[in-house]
């Protein structure tokens, strides 16, 4: 923030202290001033530098209206508990008044004040406004979910007035909009994301699978709670899932239940194991449920501490142990709905014939057709979808016309069609088809004049056409659905451009005639004007081929909230039509392009070809 701020030229005149020597471990390991390392003072911290702590300074006596202001926006960008000093810009009734968590409000740099030098004559001013300006890029609300926005203008006021102090009249700031306002670099340091856990609601046959909601919290310590970022995860996940995602999930933990009063941390001991302490809510749950909940904190913590979480221990309100569950014995509630990954990455061949890459650790197995019609029929294809128990796919004609499903472990003949289009236009028919953990299969017909998207139950189902209310004039391109079932991407055509959206797919009535609908479209990509492929990577990652504004095309992950981060772009490889990855993310990333083939990423490493000729390369989904 300061470093943006030196960039207009303007410095700040009271500043930050930052401790630099402690690094990220300075809040367990410096309780106290560090005997070690540099103490300087900086303006805000260094962009993308997370192992910066900051710290609040207090207004010194006499502060200029414009040192009141420039101090308090810095003070925002702090570590400060319970924004106890951030507070002391404020008069003591705007102090009382002040919600910093109400919600997040992100710019692409520290805001700007409107340039309001304080002169000699000012010194008999009761009250001042400044205006704080900025370009809007992002929303953190109060449930902690991230809302990306389109670019636009930032403008809002504070109102100074010269309050009673102890020595005298002080100039503090008495009308102060609620929420934190951070620039990005700000924001980064200060924040994480972190996917909290819940159970997909309408599975058939007792399915119990886990889906990834996606939030930000602080990354050291909570100033409003004191909570360190794994308590504030557990607090977060049994506070229930976001809005958007409530409809489609449930949560196993009975409504109302919280961490028992006073826990402010949680860690793993020495053997692994976390206890968690539970309020009343939850004494009288059953084994099965409390398994199910204990599940839901392993994944919500998988990927969050540096030491490894191995069991879960749920207690009582007294203390006793509620039921235990080990990393292991969760794999039945695994996100993807099946603790094995796929074998095979799948592609269309030059000859029009579905093909499969054996090893999926590598993906560079030596290229054999799949059985049945679509290996070795006479119908080309262009495109294909491999069911996720890798018995069954579906593949559309190179003409783009029609849409068979057929067996790729035995030999059969070719069914007739499921879908066909009626577009004359061969580029405005079928999409590449996608198939979601239920085992159903959907395809977008791009038909101008009839456009639709498509769901065919258990793959083989009459198609049923699925309402999309939010598409407002767009058309469907692509599509992929999700692991968990529950959200699809679509990247939707308007206005001459491809953006990519995401949707929540909701379902009500019995399944024999269950109508399904795809609602609450967000934009998961706005900072790409074009976006041209995409695929699920991981239970809440994307990875996008697009262009930003006037950019040439990259490769790059966003998350499902439409969040991004500094390391999201991906090393360049050329002419990029189409994408795969897969729910594991150790997993090599593919992709298919016009000028090297089909083309793998495996972490770090180089792009390196894998097949000279091919098209349509997915995963199983």
């Amino acid at each position: 923030m300061g470093t943006d701020r030196r960039q207009d030229g303007r410095g700040r005149g009271l500043g930050l202290v930052a401790l630099l020597g402690c690094g990220a471990v300075l809040l367990s390991a410096c309780g106290s001033m560090p005997v070690t390392g540099d103490v300087k003072a900086v303006d805000a911290s260094q962009p993308g530098d997370s192992q910066v702590q900051v710290y609040a300074v207090a207004p010194r006596d006499n502060a200029t209206p414009n040192e009141v202001v420039d101090g308090f926006l810095e003070s925002m960008t702090s570590d400060d508990p319970h924004f106890r000093t951030t507070r002391r810009y404020l008069t003591k009734k705007a102090a009382g008044t002040w919600k910093p968590n109400a919600f997040t409000t992100v710019l692409t740099k520290a805001p700007n004040r409107n340039d309001r030098p304080f002169r000699d004559s000012d010194r008999n001013a009761t009250e001042a406004t400044y205006t704080l300006t900025g370009e809007k890029v992002a929303t953190v609300d109060e449930q902690s979910a991230y809302q990306p926005l389109a670019p636009t203008d930032y403008n809002q006021t504070l109102h100074l007035v010269r309050e009673n102090g102890p020595d005298g009249k002080e100039w503090r700031i008495d009308h102060v909009p609620d929420g934190l306002l951070l620039g990005q670099s700000d924001f980064r340091r200060l924040y994480r994301s972190v996917n909290k856990y819940y159970f997909a609601t309408g599975r058939s046959g007792g399915q119990s699978t886990l889906v990834a909601d996606p939030v930000y919290l602080r990354s050291r310590t909570d100033p409003v709670t004191g909570m360190d970022t794994v308590t504030q995860s557990v607090r977060s996940l049994l506070a229930g899932p976001t809005s958007w995602l409530q409809p489609v999930v449930a949560s196993r933990f009975p409504p109302g239940t919280a961490l028992k009063k006073g826990v402010t941390s949680l860690a793993p001991d020495d053997r692994n194991v976390l206890k968690v302490p539970l309020d009343k809510k939850a004494d009288g749950v059953g084994q099965r449920s409390c398994r199910m909940m204990a599940s839901q904190i392993l994944y919500t913590l998988r990927d969050l501490t540096s030491a490894r979480v191995e069991q879960v221990e749920l207690q009582r309100s007294d203390g006793s142990p509620l039921c235990v569950l080990g990393a292991d014995q969760a794999e039945e509630f695994a996100p993807d709905g099946s603790s094995s990954g796929p074998d095979s990455q799948y592609f269309v061949d030059a000859k029009g014939q579905v093909e499969r890459i054996p090893g999926s650790t590598k993906g560079s197995g030596t290229p054999e057709a799949v059985a049945g019609p679509l290996g070795d029929g006479t119908v080309r294809m262009g495109a294909v979808g491999v069911a996720r128990d890798e018995q069954s796919a579906a593949a559309v004609s190179r003409d783009g016309t029609s849409l068979y499903v057929s067996s790729i472990v035995s030999d059969a003949e070719l069914p007739p069609a499921s879908v066909t289009s009626r577009s004359h236009d061969a580029k405005n028919r079928l999409s590449t088809p996608s198939w979601d953990s239920r085992g159903d299969l959907w395809v977008a017909d791009r038909d101008r004049d009839r456009p639709r998207l498509l769901r065919l139950a258990g793959g083989t189902g009459e198609p049923q056409e699925v309402a999309v209310p939010d598409l407002g004039g767009g058309r469907i391109e692509a599509l992929r659905m999700s692991a968990d079932g529950v959200r699809i991407a679509l990247l939707v055509t308007q206005d001459g451009r491809n953006t990519l959206k995401i949707g929540r797919i909701e379902r009500r009535g019995p399944a024999s005639e269950q109508q399904v609908s795809v609602v609450e479209l967000r934009q998961a990509a706005p900072q790409l004007t074009d976006v041209t492929a995409m695929s699920w990577s991981g239970r809440s990652r994307l990875v996008v081929v697009g262009k930003e504004q006037g950019g040439v095309q990259q490769v790059r992950y966003v998350q499902a909230d439409g969040s991004t981060s500094a390391s999201g772009v991906l090393p360049g490889v050329n002419q990029v039509s189409s994408v795969a990855a897969a729910d594991d993310e150790q997993l090599p990333l593919m992709a298919a392009t016009s000028s090297d083939g089909i083309v793998k990423l495996s972490p770090g490493d180089n792009w390196q070809t894998v097949v000279k000729e091919g098209s349509s390369l997915v995963y199983p989904g």
